[in-house]
């Protein structure tokens, strides 16, 4: 038996989609093509990258909490000609790193899940016929990082995505919307929702509100919880800190009027927002198809300038959430749909219908067909 094909999946922490998409992809392989390949995940910043873009991974979350200055600095280098122009000045800078990543890390197929490598490592594999995959991982306003049309091919979690990269210059048969890649666990939960609501010891008598800001906690979360805490709405809040152990801290120690559970970082979110009723979260592109998945109404409390600006049009342009940055705003939309089920269930059939739960198990497939073309 010949040697399986290798697969090394590029990514980096610098928000937690782009490992959780590689994960998703990972665990695809692993169940509908089992045994077919091997697969390796490497962070290309932390392992390769030379001072100080080695540290980009730890200082994401505090450059999300300068939303001006990091909108800044995605803005001017977005653009076909910027981004061009950035690479063409850190190319010497980077391409050491970027041949020693390629040399040392032989594999039959390069899948990118992050926008950073793509053009780096494509220059280095100019004369090299290994195939490369791009799996663009921010949803509508896509940065011109992830477009090259020297990938083999690209792949979009959305129609929107995609036809920002042919008006980026990419051949629109190199491109193509396949949806965003979220864990199977989402996709098949492991209970019904009153069996889930029964293992966690929620009531069933009233609307559940998950409130997250991703893994990093991040966002004005503990504001807005305080706010529905006044409100006195007749609802639960499940409240996930991630690994924001101060806010954490914080929630526990002045006591909430509004029933609610505090969980820090968790590891079983698919059963808990298939347990929910609402989902009030930043706008994470991962976090929005997993709820669409779950079939959560959207309120969406805070996003990060430049990529996901237009996941916000996208939710409430398709009718499946609100857009609601400030506290007051998150409680009017939250009394409306407690008070108001039938709308709250309305917009939750809207949010189903939008899935693509099958996005996932279709880039493995894709995946298997390149590496093993019969």
């Amino acid at each position: 038996m010949g040697k399986k094909p290798h697969i090394l999946f590029l990514f980096s922490d610098t928000g937690a989609g782009h490992r959780s998409a590689a994960q998703a992809i990972i665990e695809a392989l692993e169940i509908y093509f089992p045994g077919q390949v091997t697969t390796e995940m490497l962070d290309f910043f932390a392992k390769y990258a030379p001072p100080p873009f080695d540290k980009a991974a730890g200082t994401y979350a505090h450059m999300a909490q300068v939303p001006n200055l990091w909108e800044l600095g995605y803005k001017l280098s977005d653009g076909k000609y910027r981004s061009k122009m950035v690479h063409d000045v850190l190319w010497p800078y980077i391409r050491k790193a970027a041949k020693n990543l390629v040399i040392e890390h032989p594999c039959d197929l390069f899948v990118s899940v992050h926008p950073i490598i793509n053009t780096p490592a494509l220059r280095i594999l100019e004369n090299d016929p290994t195939p490369y995959m791009i799996v663009i991982t921010d949803m509508v306003s896509t940065h011109a990082f992830w477009y090259n049309n020297h990938a083999t091919v690209t792949l979009a979690p959305t129609e929107e995505a995609r036809q920002r990269g042919i008006e980026m210059g990419m051949d629109a048969d190199r491109i193509e919307a396949v949806g965003q890649p979220i864990s199977d666990k989402y996709c098949h939960p492991t209970a019904p929702k009153a069996a889930l609501r029964a293992k966690f010891g929620w009531p069933t008598s009233l609307p559940v509100a998950l409130m997250v800001g991703g893994g990093e906690g991040m966002g004005p979360i503990e504001e807005v919880v305080r706010a529905v805490d006044r409100a006195n709405l007749d609802m639960m809040m499940v409240i996930v800190a991630g690994r924001n152990q101060a806010l954490q801290k914080n929630l526990s120690k002045k006591a909430l009027q509004t029933a609610h559970e505090i969980l820090g970082f968790v590891e079983n979110m698919p059963d808990l927002m298939n347990a929910a009723d609402i989902i009030v979260t930043k706008a994470g592109p991962g976090t929005i198809s997993e709820a669409f998945t779950a079939g959560l109404p959207i309120i969406l409390y805070t996003r990060m300038p430049g990529q996901e600006e237009g996941n916000v049009d996208y939710v409430v342009g398709k009718g499946t959430g609100v857009w609601a940055p400030t506290p007051a705003q998150v409680v009017n939309t939250l009394r409306d749909w407690v008070e108001n089920p039938g709308h709250r269930e309305a917009i939750a059939a809207v949010s189903k219908r939008l899935a693509r739960p099958e996005a996932a198990k279709n880039i493995a497939q894709r995946i298997i067909e390149m590496v093993n073309p019969s």
